[in-house]
């Protein structure tokens, strides 16, 4: 009988995180999305404002949907460029996620402490992708 002595460099860790971020956008994503309808029923939030706000939180989904998915694909085939592409699209992700903590028309509370959480697990996520794609190349 052989045995493969290669060892297996994917992280467990990293792709844990990868379910609980999967996870926790949904809430984001439904959170923000009914925090925006209710700013714009209860204040008065300029026309001009309220579509690109839900466009962009759109265009951040359809990111996280393919951030996720290339960072797992990546991470369980110990391919470096998909979690490398994953880790690139993380930044465009953070800067949307400051976007909603910051420069979105109305910031509520919330809006605060749902975005610090994201923008934790990013920041998590990218440490953890960096040592990833570190052991794979190596």
């Amino acid at each position: 009988e052989i045995l493969n002595n290669r060892s297996q460099l994917s992280s467990v860790p990293l792709q844990m995180l990868f379910y609980v971020n999967g996870s926790y956008y949904i809430f984001y994503f439904l959170a923000t999305l009914a925090m925006i309808v209710y700013k714009s029923q209860v204040f008065s939030y300029p026309d001009d404002f309220l579509a690109p706000d839900l466009a962009l939180l759109f265009i951040m989904a359809i990111l996280e949907v393919l951030r996720l998915y290339l960072g797992s694909k990546g991470n369980l085939t110990e391919e470096e460029a998909p979690l490398g592409l994953s880790l690139m699209i993380t930044v465009g992700s953070v800067i949307l996620s400051v976007y909603f903590l910051v420069w979105q028309t109305y910031v509520l509370k919330a809006d605060v402490i749902i975005n610090a959480i994201l923008l934790f697990t990013y920041g998590l996520e990218s440490v953890l992708k960096v040592i990833a794609i570190a052991a794979f190349v190596s």
